[in-house]
């Protein structure tokens, strides 16, 4: 196991919630050390909590105070800990028990010594979830770029967008991939194969007319595990292990990935009740949530899907919050891009190029 340098992790408790998500992104490790000057744990901010914090349209320049209140009353209030030279099969069994896929190790003082993480401990394991990219479409808004090629297939760098895809994939630890074809997708079988030149096995499921964003999941074999599906013209940098910690964590039976949206009004706008004016705001921004393209679905909601009929994410969304089973949002905080149209597909390449990616 690497050696890590604890102090990358810790954060004191005057620190903001805006300081916790840049120590999570810095040290790769998915969570925060909320410590006192003595390096006392007091208490832990995890990736998911910055999601969850995200979702509520909490102010990022907040003391962290403000979340660990929040957690004090939940599952997760408090830290799950070690004490420090606990063997690595003790500290598995503990994630697998509570949940969790960090867990600090203490001293008999209470001070952090070391931080262990799932990833570490057990650095091949592979997922128990399957993923679909969706790439059948038509590519229209791209063409004469789709005339030749289907639009998953479109280069970026030296590579085309979907083995960026798989590659992304492979590295979350998903080791079976789907792929979703109709539009020119013997371009795509050509490339990929069986997949095993890339890490994975690839099977195709062939439309034979176009199924919507969901209708080709009712071709997949039976499997009593997650599907992750993710359209095939997404180029991100999400966690799809955070994902899935979420899903759970939440006890979703589908999650849809979300991305903040914003834009100005270029006007004043009017505030009214009935005829009265209550007053007014001056150019405001709008914040909204966006579908990302991006779901966890479990196995009894993808049985939900009608068998080889033309049908929608949305629809079935739709259907399962009308029935008032549990589907979260799981806020994307990385780096994302919907290449759909030619000037994103512009910026996809300039973001390779440049490294924003």
């Amino acid at each position: 196991m690497d050696v890590l340098d604890i102090s990358s992790l810790c954060i004191p408790p005057n620190s903001t919630v805006r300081q916790a998500m840049s120590c999570i992104d810095s040290n790769v490790r998915g969570i925060a050390l909320v410590v006192d000057q003595d390096q006392r744990l007091l208490g832990t901010i995890t990736d998911g909590d910055i999601r969850h914090a995200m979702l509520t349209g909490a102010n990022l320049d907040v003391p962290i105070d403000e979340l660990l209140k929040r957690k004090a009353g939940g599952p997760y209030g408090k830290p799950v800990t070690a004490p420090e030279n606990t063997d690595h099969s003790a500290l598995l069994l503990l994630m697998q028990e509570r949940g969790v896929r960090q867990i600090p190790l203490l001293d008999d003082n209470g001070r952090v010594n070391a931080l262990v993480t799932r990833d570490e401990l057990s650095p091949d394991e592979v997922l128990a979830l399957q993923a679909v990219v969706m790439a059948g479409g038509y590519g229209m808004r791209l063409r004469p770029l789709t005339d030749q090629l289907p639009k998953p297939m479109l280069p970026l760098g030296n590579r085309p967008l979907l083995e960026l895809i798989v590659e992304q994939l492979r590295q979350a630890g998903i080791r079976r991939v789907n792929v979703a074809t109709h539009y020119k997708g013997e371009v795509i079988a050509e490339h990929f194969g069986n997949g095993e030149g890339f890490g994975v096995d690839i099977r195709y499921v062939q439309e034979d007319q176009p199924l919507g964003t969901a209708g080709a999941l009712s071709l997949l074999e039976e499997c009593d595990e997650p599907v992750l599906v993710i359209n095939g013209d997404i180029l991100t940098r999400v966690d799809f292990r955070a994902m899935l910690s979420f899903h759970k964590e939440n006890k979703a039976e589908l999650t849809v990935a979300v991305r903040q949206y914003e834009f100005r009004v270029p006007y004043g706008v009017i505030d009214t009740d009935g005829e009265k004016v209550r007053g007014i705001l001056e150019k405001p921004v709008v914040r909204q949530f966006i579908n990302a393209g991006i779901y966890l679905l479990n196995p009894s909601v993808r049985r939900l899907i009608p068998n080889r009929e033309a049908y929608d994410i949305p629809d079935l969304i739709t259907r399962l919050v009308e029935e008032k089973r549990v589907v979260v949002c799981f806020p994307v905080r990385e780096y994302w891009l919907d290449i759909g149209k030619s000037d994103s597909y512009d910026q996809a390449k300039a973001d390779i190029a440049t490294g924003r990616y």
